[in-house]
């Protein structure tokens, strides 16, 4: 098995806080960074064979969305929503790396809170 990319305590906190504000919506949850990538949850129900690699390297794309958005009228990023079919990506990027989750669907307010706290834990890795 392949070294792990994040320290177990990091991992704890990400699963953490994205099951405290999504809960039973939770289907998985990824940290990346733009060399490595590590699946830090997957919900018991779902198939274990999907091509994360795809998905990584999509959600990569954000480091440079991240500098093109940067001194925007906006303000400043948050996180981004990928809606699909059957649930969501939500991206949350902070420095040189960054976590998504996907999901059932879930109301608004949930992915603000779920966007906030992972955030949050990217933030004082960063500090």
């Amino acid at each position: 098995m392949a070294p792990s990319t994040v320290s177990d305590g990091l991992a704890d906190e990400l699963s953490s806080v994205c099951r405290t504000a999504i809960g039973d919506g939770l289907r998985s949850i990824t940290y990346f960074t733009a060399d490595d990538h590590e699946q830090l949850y997957l919900r018991e129900d779902l198939e274990r064979d999907a091509d994360l690699n795809r998905f990584v390297a999509n959600e990569r794309l954000g480091f440079t969305s991240q500098q093109t958005y940067g001194d925007s009228e906006l303000g400043e990023y948050e996180f981004t929503i990928r809606v699909f079919e059957w649930g969501y990506v939500t991206r949350v990027i902070v420095g040189d790396h960054g976590v998504y989750v996907t999901t059932d669907p879930l109301n608004m307010n949930e992915f603000h809170e779920v966007a906030t706290a992972i955030r949050s834990v990217l933030s004082d890795v960063d500090g």
